[in-house]
């Protein structure tokens, strides 16, 4: 098997110190134990059998570890791998890429419910028995030509199940689906990263970080470079929890972890809304922020916190809400805490 590693190089210094903080192992991997038995035992299996691993589906919302899992992959069965994004691919770019996989590579492909349908369809017969059929020519004179591929694995992560296509879906032998993180578990991440990271933190400033990250490994890994950005500027590099509170109260990260936009988001509705309902559109033009955004960036947490609500008449904000934000807005910054 090769070992080629085939991924996009790394451009700039953010991406390759998330790079660093990526567990290289499934042993490293924190959290997720149901997924990683089921997935340690594929591994093993593929690799006494000497086969390529079983096509994999990685869903969840963002910044789980779909990623890292599909490197774990990779270094588990110490083979190659491509990292694509589903968006950014047509018929060509996908036969390109499989006819250059070497035996039981991996193949990851980010967002992978945005793939094309030509795209997809090109993918349907590579899946299934590893070969590529490409069409030559036009009209009545076109006929099929047929290539064999070397078996790989494909490794899909979506944050949209529902959007993936039945067919598609069906090929995958492995499915799994990622859940957000207990706090416990994200201050072992906090601490693992702490290390790499040459920064020393005391357990109950991890904690502190690891229940403002939303149940999200690289929100936590995020705001730990920032707080570790304050430790080393403002005072002797260590993280305290005092350091590590100050550092939350200048990235306006509340105790529910909810940011500035956030709180914005609730207190409009609240404010010029009488606690709604609202609508979407309508709230988008005041808060100066697109609807897709607000849908698939900002609303997402604040439901699942039970902040706010969906009605078939609009957005409102709920109990739990409005007593997370008070009855003023919070002008003083104490307010986060």
């Amino acid at each position: 098997m090769s070992a080629q590693f085939l991924a996009p190089a790394v451009t700039t210094e953010e991406e390759e110190l998330e790079q660093t903080l990526r567990p290289r192992k499934l042993d490293d991997f924190v959290g997720q134990d149901r997924v990683k038995e089921q997935l340690a035992i594929a591994l093993q299996a593929a690799k006494s059998r000497g086969e390529a691993l079983d096509h994999v589906l990685l869903a969840g919302p963002p910044g789980l570890g779909k990623t890292s899992l599909a490197f774990i992959v990779r270094e588990e069965l110490g083979v190659g791998i491509r990292c694509v994004a589903g968006p950014a691919l047509d018929k060509k770019d996908i036969a390109a890429i499989l006819t250059s996989l070497g035996s039981a590579d991996v193949l990851f492909i980010d967002e992978i419910h945005r793939l094309s349908r030509a795209a997809e369809e090109i993918l349907y017969p590579a899946l299934e028995d590893f070969r590529l059929d490409i069409v030559i020519g036009q009209g009545p004179a076109a006929r099929t030509l047929t290539l064999d591929l070397p078996p790989f694995t494909l490794v899909g992560a979506t944050t949209r199940t529902g959007l993936l296509t039945t067919p598609l879906r069906d090929r995958f032998g492995l499915t799994f689906r990622l859940e957000h993180y207990a706090p416990g578990e994200l201050a072992t991440i906090v601490r693992r990263s702490a290390r790499i990271l040459g920064v020393e933190i005391e357990e109950e400033a991890a904690l502190e970080i690891a229940g403002r990250s939303r149940g999200t490994p690289r929100i936590a890994n995020r705001i730990l470079r920032r707080v570790r950005d304050v430790a080393e500027v403002r005072h002797q590099g260590a993280v305290t929890t005092a350091i590590a509170q100050e550092a939350l109260l200048l990235l306006e990260v509340d105790e529910a972890g909810l940011e500035k936009m956030d709180r914005d988001l609730l207190w409009a509705i609240v404010e010029r809304f009488d606690g709604g309902p609202v609508g979407l559109s309508t709230l988008a033009v005041a808060l100066g922020e697109e609807r897709e955004t607000i849908e698939d960036v900002y609303e997402p947490y604040l439901l699942q916190q039970g902040f706010v609500q969906r009605t078939p008449r609009g957005r409102i904000v709920t109990k739990a809400g409005r007593a997370h934000i008070g009855s003023q807005r919070p002008d003083s910054e104490e307010r986060l805490f």
